[in-house]
């Protein structure tokens, strides 16, 4: 078999490039899986801004002669089992989970259960376990044949609003009256749009985005008030916190300035502006008023939410605000789906450079 992989140069994300190799024999205990389908987002482009940052791109080595410098993006999506030295784990067997741009993975399952198992691989261990788990589709409580592409395109990105909305619930909203959220067009803010419409109706939801995507983010029905980056400065004062999806320093800068010490909390989230985001990127926090802006590490949040909780209610509370998020956003976006890895590469560098319309939802199946 030919194994495929798209390889971004770290220090240069605009240069992607489609590569082919042998991926030789298949280690004993680990199973190959062949990438049925992923979807490119922004929270694709985050993974690859913050990177080395955070270890995204130690999760999947390059197949290379050289590697050094190149990473590959990681990608959520669904894979089959091709190939299995695993007494646990079946040929054509089906399960969701972290994947690479590629068009196949070997993992060593560990951790076996009936709806799971995680990737054992030496390499993965320092890494978030979060990321490391895999959902075995027969039968996991999540998986909804019809929705597949719904959880890929939204299910990450929701259970990221999700845990930022709990994360605001449990301090008080930091005493604000209002959140603002940055590329409030964002799949990511739109599942925090929802989870504090249904949670925290209390709180004002102001989007912020760019004039061109005005009009879709007031479709939504998620905001209370949607107001273009150049409007800004004409927002009324109150208690505030903002919550920055976009990695656009200029932008996080003015809210700073002009709300000053009536913003109570300042979260970075993403980056989905990334030609925007300044020498310091989302962390270029020098000299502005207000608090100090403070990234939001998803994985560190869901630990931490699961061990509140305990797994069978987080899981409970997750699913039901999962399942009025799809109906909120019904008929927001359009799916589309493309075929072919070459086609993964070209929607990431059009996502990379904000070309992608935010009505649409992309997926590849390579």
């Amino acid at each position: 078999m030919t194994l495929a992989q798209v390889h971004v140069r770290k220090d240069e994300l605009t240069n992607a490039q489609l590569v082919e190799g042998d991926p030789g024999p298949l280690a004993d205990g680990a199973v190959r899986l062949e990438i049925e389908s992923f979807s490119v987002t922004a929270n694709n482009i985050t993974y690859a801004v913050v990177g080395d940052g955070f270890g995204y791109w130690n999760f999947f080595p390059p197949l290379a002669d050289d590697p050094e410098g190149l990473g590959i993006v990681p990608m959520w999506g669904h894979a089959k089992v091709a190939e299995s030295n695993s007494d646990e784990i079946s040929v054509g067997e089906r399960v969701y989970g972290y994947l690479p741009m590629a068009t196949h993975l070997d993992v060593v399952p560990g951790k076996v259960s009936a709806s799971s198992f995680m990737d054992v691989a030496d390499h993965r261990q320092p890494m978030s376990p979060i990321y490391n788990q895999y959902s075995r589709l027969a039968v996991d409580p999540e998986h909804d044949p019809s929705k597949e592409a719904e959880r890929m395109i939204f299910g990450p990105l929701f259970k990221t609003g999700f845990l930022i909305e709990y994360f605001m619930r449990n301090q008080g909203w930091f005493e604000a009256q209002q959140v603002l959220l940055t590329s409030a067009s964002s799949k990511t803010a739109m599942g925090l749009a929802s989870v504090a419409k249904q949670l925290s109706p209390s709180t004002k939801r102001v989007g912020l985005t760019s004039a061109g995507n005005v009009e879709f983010v007031e479709s939504t029905g998620l905001y209370d008030k949607v107001v273009s980056y150049g409007e800004v400065g004409l927002l009324s004062i109150s208690p505030s916190v903002i919550v920055d999806f976009a990695g656009n320093a200029g932008l996080l800068a003015k809210v700073h300035q002009h709300f000053d010490d009536m913003l109570k909390y300042s979260c970075l989230v993403g980056a989905t502006h990334i030609e925007e985001r300044g020498s310091g990127g989302m962390k270029d926090d020098r000299g502005l008023p207000g608090p100090k802006p403070t990234l939001f590490f998803a994985p560190d949040h869901a630990v931490a939410l699961f061990k509140e909780l305990g797994v069978e209610e987080a899981s409970k509370r997750v699913a039901m605000a999962w399942h009025q998020f799809l109906s909120d956003v019904e008929g927001t976006v359009e799916i589309e789906k493309h075929s072919g890895l070459e086609t993964a590469r070209t929607t990431y560098l059009e996502m990379l450079a904000g070309n992608v319309d935010p009505a649409k939802g992309i997926v590849i199946e390579p």
